[in-house]
């Protein structure tokens, strides 16, 4: 067949440059979103009256049959023919005769691409999000779960205060909820229809974009022509929402990695979801959290992919632009699979909520309980701050902890201190005092289900 721009030229493109330049080996997952738009613009230009009906008629149902053909496998794509625009439009004309010929009047394929990833996108897009609320509901089923358990709060990976392992496992879907909205926002960015702006200035032909627009489910049209089939914004939003939803997975998928070892022994990931080792027969490895922290590099590649394709690219569309899907759909497929994983793998995780109290009470993490017991009893913060932090000192030097003191000794460091400390050095009660807006006492975590219940009912 010959190249859709062959007119001008005296030779044959080379092989080699067919091999190189082909991109129909990745973009033929757009065929779905591409016979979509097609099918819109076939009935635009027949309802213009810019081709006649019956061959607006009939490229629509030359285009559902192909569209069945691709569902069934039954399909051949070609390489020589470039792109999957292309590809059907050949497999079109082919099908129903010279009619299909007329199927690419007043468009290009700059603003035909420029359609199909938004139209991808969209789609990905919509998944993505329920597939974060899917994970959100399976995290929200383990902090019902496992209401009232202890564990100790980190922050600079040093234990700092007690805290409800429900109160954590909230946190993960506080961030995916920003995710969530993340991903709105993405969908209203795209929200623009490219598809009539052509080659970069539009047509003389007198088409109708607003129809365009509402066949396509698109919300506006796009009001440059030149930026229209340059932008490539709408993917960089979607690809910067992946790279921080993975950095999300990535840091919940490395707390699992780090407590389901020895050291810590906080969990025990199911035998379906971790491996062994070729030579140590007692392993049991988390390869799946390792590999959503890995994935999450291959992400950021694909955003920084973009970016630097974009950055140095002169208006309008350049053929480097044809290099944008391959981090597209990496990024896509990669979210998706450690999405699909995690929620999969949460639910058989044993929590071993004993351990985890039993280590709730170490490393004096009640020592701001104290300060606060003394500020309740009238002392500055910054001196019961100190008066804590030589008590702490003091249990460190008799090789002690903050519970095995006795009143005589407590009351060395302040006369304040009296019999109702005991009530502040247990991990259990520490976490019960929390009841600030947002914190970790029973009430407030409970208050916190209640509402995400509500959210993602």
């Amino acid at each position: 067949m010959k190249k859709p721009w062959a007119g001008r030229f005296q030779h044959k493109t080379s092989g080699i440059v067919d091999a190189f330049t082909e991109s129909v080996s990745f973009d033929r997952r757009l065929w779905k979103f591409d016979i979509q738009g097609s099918i819109a613009h076939a009935r635009m230009l027949g309802r213009q009256g810019i081709i006649p009906k019956e061959d607006a008629r009939a490229i629509v149902k030359g285009l559902r049959e192909i569209a069945a053909e691709i569902e069934s496998g039954k399909f051949r794509f070609r390489s020589d023919l470039e792109d999957i625009h292309m590809n059907i439009e050949a497999a079109l004309t082919k099908k129903i005769g010279p009619a299909g010929k007329k199927l690419h009047t007043a468009r290009s394929r700059n603003d035909q691409v420029a359609l199909d990833l938004r139209l991808y996108l969209r789609d990905e897009s919509r998944t993505i999000i329920e597939h974060i609320k899917r994970l959100q509901k399976t995290l929200l089923e383990l902090a019902g779960r496992h209401m009232g358990a202890v564990m100790p709060g980190y922050t600079h990976m040093q234990r700092a205060q007690p805290v409800l392992l429900s109160h954590h496992l909230l946190a993960y879907i506080e961030m995916l909820q920003r995710d969530k909205k993340r991903f709105g926002n993405c969908l209203d960015q795209m929200d623009v229809l490219p598809l009539g702006s052509c080659a970069l200035s539009g047509t003389s032909l007198p088409t109708d974009r607003e129809y365009l627009a509402r066949e396509l489910g698109f919300g506006s049209v796009s009001g440059n022509s030149i930026d229209a089939v340059s932008d490539r914004d709408f993917a960089l939003d979607f690809l910067s929402c992946s790279a921080i939803t993975m950095m999300h997975l990535s840091r919940f998928a490395e707390e699992l990695v780090l407590w389901s070892t020895e050291e810590y022994r906080f969990i025990e990931i199911s035998d379906e979801f971790t491996t062994g080792s070729s030579i140590m027969p007692q392993k049991k490895n988390p390869d799946v959290a390792e590999l959503i922290r890995g994935k999450t590099g291959r992400v950021y590649g694909d955003l920084f992919s973009l970016l630097t394709l974009m950055k140095g690219l002169p208006m309008s569309y350049n053929r480097d632009m044809q290099e944008d899907k391959p981090p597209v759909f990496d990024a896509a497929d990669s979210l998706n699979a450690c999405l699909g994983v995690l929620t999969e793998m949460l639910p058989g995780i044993t929590f071993h909520t004993k351990r985890m109290l039993s280590t709730a009470g170490e490393g004096f993490s009640t020592a701001t309980d104290v300060a606060e017991y003394l500020v309740r009893k009238g002392l500055p913060f910054r001196e019961a701050h100190e008066v804590t932090g030589r008590i702490v000192l003091h249990c460190i030097s008799q090789k002690t902890d903050l519970g095995s003191l006795s009143m005589d000794e407590l009351q060395s460091f302040s006369p304040l201190i009296g019999e109702d400390i005991r009530t502040v050095l247990d991990p259990s009660d520490s976490v019960k005092a929390k009841k600030s807006y947002g914190g970790t006492s029973p009430s407030e975590v409970a208050r916190q289900i209640t509402f995400y219940r509500k959210v993602l009912k």
